[in-house]
């Protein structure tokens, strides 16, 4: 027998798989009993964490039934008293006016200029904006002021509209006013989201009942936005118009439910809605439920408008845009909505990471209103703007970040606002560089200052707006199948309608199925209740570095790119069929209309403003050498800055200091200074060598000229010495006033000194 030969070995081995693959990444390689340590450690984390979480949504789905049960008060986390009820009124609307309490120990000064927010009916509830400390309503009362708050009902009064709600928050307005007279100004008022067009109809319908507002997040030119982005614009045309809300309105009874609303804001990013906001939770069982539910009371939290108001508000707005056009009417036909009329400086936060509301949305009324700053000048309106970098829409409301400088900062500067010389302004807040003069005069943590702007730097924002010239064709199918679905299909619906049937369909709608399949109604979830307890006592947290939850992590990312991967393709497809069907000729060819690439005006109202206008620069330039001390001072630096610098706080500050320092007799009020800027802005804007010359006829006393000059060397030098073409134009005043120029400023030294 002869050995046998050794031969040649093949592995055969097969190829390691996919998903061993993906785990040898995440698992280095140590011994098996290391690997099966962190897959038992892992296991009974992930076991606990899932415990944990349903017990959060269990919690969730209760706080939601017992907030239903309790009549749905708004989410503030402030006390409060309810000074007006809106459903006692003559014509009664489920509208509130309340007086925010304020904290112990933080007393507010009712001399102080009052605020008051007003949070969005947008099918969620209010409270948004004073529902933690560092909060809208949270900053107004650290800062000493009255704060109000306009709140609302779940369930809307029998026939209540639009303009009965604008009416009654007139008159809430007129209350606040009225329990300070004191104040320095009227009410400055915060419109959030959908509160922002309600708050800028009213105070251009009643322009003498608001102080400055301030638009959050607030959509005004609805038909804006980006090219590949803003896809919610889209959503009116290929739903075929403005129908489908009346129809949801039908079927309940007569009252839409705002959880459609909510519905729509949330498949805008299916990634969060689906998926991260659950998976954050579920992350991080052991802290994030407090948070969690703290935001998810007001998330959760539907409610109702009536048909009257749903209609009216996706007909003239969402859909119709009319407003930017003046095109709103009352209901009795007689009265037209223009902007042009608020007379209140007018403050529009926004914000480039909003999906909502996009800052073109949130500013492109301002060039459908005026064709360039002059025509902003002449109408004596003042418009600021203020664009964050990156914080969403809901940010805009609830980040503490956001409370804690811009909202803040802008609250410290109203008053300077209240005074800025008409025109349009961006508001920039950058933190204090190390060696700032005059800290002192800094009233916040960040400096503010106003940086004029043009009607070319509005549209600089967006990407052109021949974009929007479709949405002109939808308007038009809107209309065509409003009528029809009014005409042939409502009558039937209404008839069908009862109010069993129509809280049926509320309670089964998917918003409102999640939380009440959660609570403990459900049987199924009693044994999370009892299960829960005995697991946060045992709790055992995996370690950070344990393969197997990097795993985790790593599987999340992918499902929220899959999903963000999914929205983009969505967007895509939605915004190319929108304009395969509406930006093509031959839709609005068949409707037999014709598509205006310029919004023009008629021309007899185009006549009527020009006369106004011309009226006003004639009045002005009449009364150009009329004035007090006061007017001289102003025009004095209205002239040296020639109207092209930024304006910031530390001037405005000082003056303020100084003339708490004045005589009783020589003190003034802040409207009187606000009227007295606004006149010599105009009168130097319109004909700055003719403002100079009368100049000594405003201050003819040497004396107080030399005193003016002082105090203006000393206001224009806050942020460092005179230079170039201030310093030449300040040389003229001095020369013009019979005024020592080296000697006004060594005497404006000496008294900065002093």
């Amino acid at each position: 027998m002869t050995a046998r030969q050794p031969t040649a070995v093949t592995s055969t081995a097969e190829a390691p798989s996919p998903a061993a693959t993906a785990l040898a990444g995440f698992l280095p390689p140590v011994p098996p009993t290391a690997i099966a340590h962190a897959a038992w450690e892992y296991g009974l984390d992930a076991w606990q964490r899932s415990i944990l979480f349903l017990d959060i949504l269990r919690q969730r789905g209760n706080e939601t039934a017992e907030h239903e049960r309790g009549g749905m008060p708004p989410v503030l986390v402030f006390d409060y008293e309810v000074l007006i009820d809106g459903r006692d009124l003559p014509t009664p609307v489920n509208y509130a006016l309340v007086r925010i309490v304020p904290p112990e120990g933080q007393p507010t000064d009712p001399a102080k200029r009052p605020f008051v927010v007003m949070d969005p009916r947008a099918g969620h509830g209010p409270g948004i904006g004073g529902f933690k400390s560092d909060s809208e309503i949270g900053n107004a009362l650290r800062g000493g002021h009255p704060c109000y708050f306009i709140t609302f009902f779940r369930d809307p009064c029998p026939g209540q509209t639009i303009e009965d709600v604008a009416r009654t928050e007139g008159l809430f307005l007129q209350a606040v006013a009225e329990r300070h007279p004191d104040a320095p100004g009227k009410p400055f008022v915060v419109g959030n989201c959908q509160a922002g067009w309600a708050l800028l109809m009213l105070a251009a319908a009643a322009p003498e009942v608001t102080g400055p507002i301030l638009l959050a997040g607030a959509p005004v030119a609805y038909w804006s936005g980006v090219r590949g982005k803003n896809p919610m614009r889209y959503s009116g045309g290929l739903l075929g118009g403005t129908w489908l809300a009346s129809l949801a309105a039908d079927l309940g009874n007569g009252r839409f439910d705002g959880a459609w609303l909510v519905q729509n804001f949330e498949k805008l990013d299916p990634a969060n809605t689906f998926w991260s906001k659950l998976y954050n939770v579920y992350a991080k069982a052991d802290t994030e439920g407090p948070r969690f539910l703290e935001f998810e009371r007001w998330w959760g939290g539907h409610f109702l408008m009536n048909r009257g108001e749903i209609d009216w508000i996706v007909q003239n707005l969402f859909v119709g845009n009319h407003l930017t056009a003046g095109e709103v009417r009352s209901n009795d036909g007689k009265t037209v909505i223009d902007l042009r009329n608020v007379r209140s400086p007018v403050i529009v936060f926004a914000s480039w990471g909003d999906n909502i509301t996009p800052p073109q949305q949130a500013l492109n009324w301002i060039p459908d209103l005026y064709a360039n700053v002059d025509e902003i000048v002449a109408n004596d309106q003042t418009i600021v703007y203020c664009l964050h970098p990156s914080i969403g829409h809901l940010g805009i409301f609830v980040s503490g970040s956001v409370a804690n400088k811009e909202h803040s900062e802008l609250f410290c500067a109203l008053d300077l606002i209240d005074v800025l010389p008409p025109g349009l302004y961006e508001a920039k807040i950058d933190d204090i560089a190390p060696g700032t003069s005059h800290k002192d005069l800094i009233e916040g943590r960040y400096m503010v200052r106003f940086e004029r702007r043009t009607i070319d730097d509005i549209l600089a924002l967006d990407d052109g707006r021949d974009d929007e010239l479709p949405f002109q064709v939808v308007r038009r199918v809107a209309e065509i199948n409003q009528h029809l679905y009014d005409t042939f299909a409502s009558p039937f619906l209404r008839a069908m309608s009862n109010e069993s049937m129509a809280e049926v369909i509320r309670a089964v709608h998917p918003t409102r199925l999640e939380r009440s399949l959660e609570g403990d109604t459900n049987p199924w979830m009693q044994w999370v209740s009892a299960m829960a307890p005995a697991v946060r006592e045992a709790r055992q947290p995996v370690s950070p570095d344990n393969p197997f939850l990097a795993m985790q992590t790593a599987i999340s990312d992918q499902i929220v790119r899959s999903l963000d991967l999914y929205r983009d393709m969505r967007d895509a497809w939605q915004e190319q069929a929108f304009s395969s069907i509406y930006a093509t000729p031959w839709l609005p060819a068949l409707f037999g209309m014709k598509v205006d690439t310029e919004r023009a005006e008629s021309p007899a109202v185009s006549a009527l403003r020009t006369e106004v206008a011309e009226l006003r620069r004639r009045e002005a330039l009449s009364r150009i050498g009329e004035g007090t001390l006061v007017d001289g001072f102003l025009r004095i630096l209205a002239y040296v800055t020639g109207g092209k610098s930024a304006i910031e706080e530390r001037p405005f500050n000082l003056l303020r200091k100084l003339a708490v320092e004045n005589p009783p007799d020589e003190r003034f009020t802040l409207a009187e200074f606000k009227d007295a800027v606004r006149r010599q802005s105009y009168v130097v804007s319109l004909d700055p060598e003719a403002a100079l010359r009368t100049l000594p006829q405003l201050v003819p006393d040497m004396k107080e000229r030399r005193r003016v000059m002082v105090l203006a060397h000393r206001v224009l030098t806050v942020g460092g010495p005179l230079e170039g073409e201030w310093m030449e134009r300040y040389r003229k005043v001095a020369d013009v006033m019979g005024t020592d120029h080296g000697k006004a400023t060594r005497e404006a030294d000496a008294d900065a000194k002093t």
